[in-house]
């Protein structure tokens, strides 16, 4: 994967959530109802690329650290999306229909339920490539971004446990995870790849 891409891979999906949680109701009324389920339809997409973070720090060093990262943030992606569904769509299309009822805290409810596994294993696919990164990271400088960046994305992993993209707690979530992996990304050396290269062709000798 080209530098540039990785870069944009891990900065671009949580800046533009963060651009998406400025505008996030904050509360669920008849009169937000709609873009509150509007919001959620369009985060469908970007949550689940929070996960490319991580995958670029540690893509193609080590097939089973890889697996794993990968593994979480499938783990994360399914979770969180069921949260948007349930709380963001359901409930937000539910108030739009029939108005406030008992079905919102419901919906909140297992919505909440079912997203604690998967922020809680992007905050371990954070850890790990945190601790990856610093580890290929060469020379002083590099290795110094690498230490500042785990930090930094550590802390909006953190954070993501419990503030979703509320603002401004939530959009500053997202700040931090833009800069903390893209941080780690640029730190870590590029993966040479181990594609063999095509023999040269038999060149003929030049005629006398």
């Amino acid at each position: 994967m080209p530098r540039p891409v990785a870069l944009a891979a891990a900065a671009v999906p949580p800046l533009l959530l963060a651009a998406l949680g400025t505008t996030h109701p904050t509360m669920l009324t008849p009169e937000s109802a709609p873009w509150w389920r509007d919001l959620h339809v369009i985060g469908l997409g970007l949550f689940p690329l929070l996960a490319l973070g991580p995958w670029v720090v540690v893509r193609g060093r080590g097939r089973v650290l890889e697996a794993v990262v990968v593994l979480l943030g499938l783990v994360y992606a399914c979770c969180y999306t069921a949260l948007d569904v349930l709380a963001g769509i359901g409930a937000g299309q539910e108030t739009v229909v029939v108005g406030p009822g008992p079905w919102v805290p419901a919906l909140f409810g297992m919505a909440d339920e079912l997203a604690v596994p998967g922020v809680y294993a992007y905050l371990a696919a954070t850890v790990i490539g945190g601790a990856t990164g610093i580890l290929a990271a060469r020379g002083v400088a590099a290795q110094v971004a690498a230490v500042v960046g785990t930090l930094v994305v550590a802390a909006g992993a953190w954070s993501f446990l419990t503030s979703h993209i509320y603002p401004p707690m939530g959009v500053g979530t997202m700040v931090a995870l833009a800069v903390g992996w893209t941080t780690l990304a640029a730190a870590v050396p590029p993966v040479l790849s181990s594609t063999p290269l095509p023999p040269p062709r038999h060149q003929q000798p030049a005629p006398t």
